[in-house]
Order: structure tokens, then C-alpha cells, then sequence
């Protein structure tokens, strides 16, 4: 069958087969508008941590003070409750709806979900919520990149790609890691490994990498120095970390989406004031215990200095837990990504004190079990162990511990794994989509859009001839790459792992497509 050069689909097989050079170049593009997007944002959060603090030292020695401070509480919290009403997109972490549009279950206003999160976002870390900037950030930097690809008028295959550049620009711009930015999109946002989506995401997070280096200097955003390596005769005590993090990585997320349910019960108490309720909890706090507050940087210098004791590691551990999930689960414009990260170092901060006050750990080790900690617990609830070990590795300024993180990552991800706990983003992804109505397609649209997907070792598809294999419904297999060089696909063509298969649909039923053929092309099951 030969498809007419200037059809749609012909100009939709053209331009997805030239794909990968112009992405570079737009993967460069938004990676300098995200960045410029997430580094503005970054500065803004820092002034108002800072204006934060301030307030709260004046108010403790002026009652006057003290009572305005809650009046502007409740009135941030209105105005952040609004935002949200008036658009919904904007709530919680923002990568759940990053994935969502991914997958093409949503479609978010760019525009309007860049402003409202930014403004938002910045009323909560004002208001001394415990939420954090490195979701947001994914959230803007994608929004980013659909505003260029809608910009361009880009075929939907190709404003995918732009999203996920966006969506690794932002984490990179917002850690100062631009390694994790590359891994957690193909990771977790574009979900597919492909040469076009690896050199577009690189382009995108290195450029934004260099810009927020030159506005924020070349330090990661926080940095613990590990001294020394981990001996092997301690590997037993990773491994039980590891079980450690994924038994509560499972706590974590139960306890994440309980906190939203016990929101909705509420029936007395409207959706958009909701977020009274952290707002005022944060005042309460900032007189109480004011380390909780934010995301957690304060509490990470005291970790850092090493002056705390255990009891005072796990009192902590507890409120910002706690404050955590109430402030999430309310819908306030914030993430999860560092408050985890930042539980998770004081899991191992604890987990390291107490080996070394009862089994006599070298007190040099406890800095390893801090780091070890961060990136098993991020494994434990987000189930990405890679984009964990390579974020951590760039914040510790050392690739030499990549044996123990990835042993208490696997750990971690096995537990929780034997446990049924469903990875965060997915989970609250699925409450998005359960909750809101979400608009779908009542009949096809008739666009086209490609589907990637690669073969693995040991899939049903390997060493099969294409007229053998049961294809899904509405799937034409227009390229096989291999390599750099393109197949075409013929009955007697076998299929190799490591095969790129490009299949042609109609774009409304591209997600289930995706679905049908990672199903296919992954490795049976031993």
C-alpha cells in the first residue's frame, strides 16, 4: 500500500521519520523557556521563604504582628483556594497531570495552568506550607513546552516529545542536576526510551542545567558530603534499610491519598477553603515548631549539622509527616518531590544513629545512610529507582556510592512492590481523572499520531516474522529502527531485540495503542 506524500498521514510519516534533528533544536528552545519559567519561579520561592522567616521573627516579639500575620494566612489561603477553583489542573504536585497529558487522558490550558501554579505555588511557600518547588517546576517547564509545540502547531507525536523536554528542563533547573532532570523524564514522564526522546530531553535539561548555574552558582541544591564508602560487612544494615524505606514508602502513600479521602468527607467544608486548614496549621506551627515549615531546607541544615538526637530526628520525622500530608492532600499548589526527599534523609538520619549508638557504627557512616535513605524512599514511593540513584549521586558529589544505592533502591522497590502499593504519581493520576470530568473524544478525530515502542529481550516479538504477530486493532507498522538504520516492514521481516517499532493510529486511540504494544514487546515473564 502506498500512502500519498501530501496526505495527512503521509505529512505525519514524514515528519515523525525527520523527527530527531529539528527536536534538538527545540528541545534547545524549551529548554532555555522552561528553564527562564522555573529559575524566575525558584527566585521568587526564595524571596518568600526568606519574607517567611522574617515574619515570623517579628511576630514572636510583637503580638500585633502575630495576629496580622494570621489575617494574611486565611486571606492567602482564600486567594490560593480560588486559583485552584478556577483552575483545577493547578492542584497538588502537577507531574500526575504532566503524565495524564502524556498519556492523552488530559489537556491542559498552558497558559492558564502556568500562571495559576506560579501564583499559587508562591502563596503556599509564603505561607509556610510543607509542599515543595521541584513538582511545580515539572509542571511549568512542560507547560512550557506544549505553549512552543502549539506555538509551531507541532503534529501530537512531536508535542510530546516538547512536553517531556519541558517537564526534564524544570527538574533540572529546579536541583541543579540536570542527569536526574534527563532520567526522570524518560523515566517517569515519557515512560519510553527512544533516541529522538533521550537527545531532545539532554538538549533540554543541559541547557536549563547551565542557565540555573548561572544564576545560582554550580552547588546542587543541597549537598552531603560522604566521606567514606560503605564497607561490604555493612551490607546487611542497607538491606534492612532498605526494608525499612519500603515498608514506610507504602505508609507514605496510603496515608498521602487517605489525606485527600478525609478532605472530601468534609462535605461541610467547600473545596476552595480547604486550604484554611494547612494555611493555619503552618501559623500555628511557625510559633511551635518552625523547622517543619516549607519544604524543608531548614531541616536539612539541621540534619546536616548533626546536633540532633534521635528522638529529636523521629519527633521531627513525625510533624513534618504529618504537616505533609495535610497540606497535600488539602489541593494546595505544591509538590511532594522534596518533602520526600527530606523524610526520607531523616528516615536514614535515624536508621544511621541508632546503628551507631547500639551496634557502634563508625559515626562517619551515618552522612551514607542519609543519602542511602533519600533515594530509597523516593524509589519506595515514586517506583523510579533510576532517576533516585542518579539524584542522589549528583547531590552527594560522588558516583563511587552506586553499589549501595542501588542495593537499598531495589530493596526498597521489591517491598513495597510485595505490599500492592501502587507508585504515587500513578495513583493520584488515577484519583485526577476519577474525580474531575474530564472531557474525552466522543468519536475518532481522524489525526493521526505514531506510537513508539521497543522490542526487549526476551519479549513474544523477538526473532518473530511481522505477518505472524497479532497485531492490535488500528495499528499500522509503518517503521522498524534498528539501529540508525530504518527498516521497512515486510510479512518476512523478524524482529530483533532492540528493534524501535513505529506504528501509525488514530490519535484518539493512541493510549490504548501504547498500551497493546508495551504489553507485546516486553519481556515475558520467567
Amino acid at each position: 500500500m502506498t500512502i500519498p506524500e501530501h496526505s495527512q498521514t503521509g505529512k505525519q510519516l514524514t515528519r515523525s521519520l525527520n523527527m530527531k534533528y529539528s527536536l534538538i533544536l527545540e528541545g534547545l528552545l524549551v529548554g532555555i523557556c522552561a528553564a527562564l519559567v522555573a529559575v524566575l519561579y525558584r527566585l521568587v520561592l526564595d524571596y518568600a521563604e526568606k519574607g517567611l522567616h522574617g515574619v515570623l521573627g517579628a511576630a514572636k516579639s510583637n503580638w500585633m504582628i502575630a495576629v496580622a500575620w494570621f489575617a494574611a494566612l486565611i486571606l492567602m489561603a482564600l486567594a490560593a483556594g480560588r486559583l485552584v477553583q478556577k483552575e483545577p489542573m493547578i492542584s497538588g504536585s502537577g507531574i500526575p497531570q504532566v503524565e495524564g497529558e502524556m498519556a492523552g487522558h488530559l489537556d491542559q490550558k498552558w497558559w492558564r495552568v502556568m500562571i495559576g501554579k506560579f501564583i499559587g505555588g508562591t502563596l503556599c511557600i509564603f505561607g509556610g506550607l510543607s509542599l515543595g518547588r521541584e513538582g511545580p517546576s515539572v509542571q511549568l517547564g512542560a507547560m512550557a513546552g506544549k505553549g512552543i509545540s502549539k506555538g509551531f502547531k507541532r503534529i501530537p507525536s512531536e508535542a510530546r516529545f516538547l512536553i517531556s523536554c519541558g517537564a526534564s528542563a524544570g527538574l533540572s533547573a529546579a536541583f541543579n542536576a540536570p542527569l536526574a532532570g534527563i532520567i526522570f523524564a524518560i523515566e517517569e514522564i515519557h515512560k519510553t526510551f527512544s533516541v529522538q526522546a533521550l537527545l531532545s530531553v539532554m538538549t533540554a535539561s543541559i541547557t536549563a542545567d547551565f542557565i540555573s548555574k548561572n544564576v545560582f552558582g554550580l552547588s546542587p541544591i543541597f549537598h552531603f558530603p560522604v566521606e567514606a564508602m560503605m564497607p561490604l560487612q555493612h551490607y546487611w544494615l542497607v538491606v534492612l534499610l532498605g526494608i525499612v524505606l519500603g515498608i514506610m514508602g507504602v505508609v507514605y502513600n496510603k496515608v498521602t491519598l487517605k489525606s485527600q479521602e478525609l478532605y472530601g468527607k468534609l462535605k461541610w467544608l467547600r473545596p476552595q477553603f480547604r486550604l484554611l486548614v494547612p494555611f493555619l496549621a503552618s501559623g500555628a506551627l511557625g510559633f511551635l515548631m518552625p523547622e517543619v515549615l516549607g519544604g524543608g531546607h531548614t531541616m536539612m541544615d539541621l540534619l546536616a549539622d548533626r546536633k540532633l538526637l534521635i528522638t529529636g530526628i523521629l519527633t521531627l520525622f513525625l510533624v513534618k509527616f504529618l504537616f505533609s500530608a495535610v497540606c497535600f492532600g488539602s489541593g494546595a499548589p505544591g509538590g511532594i518531590f522534596f518533602p520526600l526527599m527530606v523524610l526520607g534523609a531523616y528516615l536514614g538520619g535515624a536508621f544511621g544513629s541508632g546503628a551507631v549508638s547500639w551496634l557502634g557504627l563508625d559515626p562517619a557512616f551515618v552522612n551514607n545512610f542519609i543519602i542511602l535513605a533519600m533515594a530509597g524512599y523516593f524509589t519506595a514511593i515514586v517506583r523510579a529507582p533510576i532517576t533516585g540513584i542518579v539524584l542522589v549521586s549528583e547531590m552527594s558529589g560522588s558516583l563511587s556510592h552506586l553499589l549501595s544505592l542501588a542495593t537499598v533502591s531495589i530493596v526498597a522497590y521489591v517491598t513495597a512492590e510485595a505490599f500492592k502499593s501502587a507508585p504515587i504519581y500513578e495513583s493520584l493520576l488515577e484519583r485526577i481523572l476519577k474525580n474531575r470530568e474530564i472531557p474525552r473524544p466522543a468519536q475518532a478525530s481522524g489525526e493521526r499520531s505514531t506510537v513508539e515502542q521497543t522490542v526487549e529481550v526476551g519479549s513474544s516479538l523477538e526473532q518473530c516474522e511481522i505477518r505472524t504477530i497479532k497485531w492490535p486493532k488500528d495499528c499500522l507498522l509503518v517503521s522498524v529502527r534498528r539501529g540508525s538504520a530504518e527498516v521497512i516492514p515486510k510479512g518476512d521481516t523478524k524482529l530483533l531485540p532492540g528493534d524501535i517499532l513505529v506504528a501509525l493510529t488514530d490519535r484518539d486511540n493512541r493510549t490504548a495503542l501504547a498500551a497493546e504494544l508495551e504489553s507485546l514487546c516486553r519481556c515475558r515473564e520467567i
